[in-house]
């Protein structure tokens, strides 16, 4: 999410396009793992899709606010190595980084009725459905005022948005080591499972695509705008697999990055991959 601050009030969204259309898929061997195969979407990875919070061209998930672009949820902390790289990046927020660091703990402290809160001021407790169909105990970033604690109103000083977002910029840090993981991986999202092959051999199979509505759910097709499908957000100076470098080699690794950036400029050069039809219309 850019951290710019939004100027204008945008105007009613374009048509997004289809969830359903033909892509082109690319699979390889893990260069430094043989029982570890990736699978890439290329006509996502050599889409122009870039954020575009800030600017008109960003309705929110959420048409009642906008401005708030995909922060009115909160983020779901994936495990303990998340939770501990949010305290860290918490550490290096001031007063005049984080707008709502003070209703964080006063929210905080009313839930604990007077006694030490179970957790950090700025997490809440909530249910995801795991594997099984069943709810899960999860935790996420507190909402306030209807979105994320962390996201700064326009107007703040110190820019609207994600303070955790300004904050990497200040500090020099990337987005993989400043915000949770879910936030920095949308719209990428990956999947691993385990297959078993003809012969028997156990494979570790990641896949690599477009996060798009489906990718939350149910509730995805009820969101009243998203960016991946709209032409709108198809407007990137560079294709994703190069703007979201440091995110693809978080999530892939580096020996196996490099894989998959040379296969997506050989087809960027033979130009025979299949177009995303949102960048297509953009």
């Amino acid at each position: 999410m850019s951290p710019s601050d939004p100027t204008t009030t945008p105007s009613a969204p374009l048509p997004e396009v289809p969830l359903d259309f033909p892509r082109e898929w690319y699979s390889f061997p893990d260069p430094g793992n043989d029982e570890h195969l990736i699978s890439a979407d290329m006509t996502w990875l050599l889409s122009r899709w870039s954020c575009v919070f800030g600017t008109p061209a960003c309705h929110g998930i959420d048409a009642a606010q906008p401005e708030s672009g995909c922060c009115t949820h909160g983020a779901f902390l994936c495990d303990d190595e998340d939770r501990d790289r949010l305290k860290e990046n918490v550490a290096l927020l001031g007063p005049d980084d984080w707008q709502h660091r003070g209703a964080a703990d006063e929210a905080a402290r009313a839930e604990a009725g007077g006694r030490e809160p179970d957790l950090e001021p700025w997490l809440e407790e909530d249910e995801l459905t795991g594997d099984d169909g069943e709810p899960e105990p999860a935790l996420r970033t507190r909402r306030h005022n209807g979105r994320c604690v962390f996201f700064n109103d326009p107007g703040f000083p110190a820019g609207s948005g994600c303070a955790l977002h300004h904050m990497a910029g200040r500090t020099g840090r990337t987005l993989v080591e400043a915000k949770p993981d879910v936030c920095w991986q949308l719209p990428i999202r990956r999947t691993q499972e385990w297959e078993t092959r003809a012969d028997e051999v156990e494979v570790l199979h990641t896949r690599i695509g477009e996060y798009d509505r489906r990718g939350w759910g149910p509730g995805g097709l009820d969101l009243d705008w998203y960016c991946t499908g709209s032409p709108e957000a198809h407007v990137g100076a560079e294709p994703v697999y190069v703007s979201l470098r440091d995110e693809l080699i978080a999530l892939l690794g580096a020996e196996a990055y490099e894989v998959l950036a040379a296969a997506c400029r050989r087809r960027e050069q033979l130009g025979i991959v299949a177009v995303h039809p949102a960048t297509e219309r953009a």
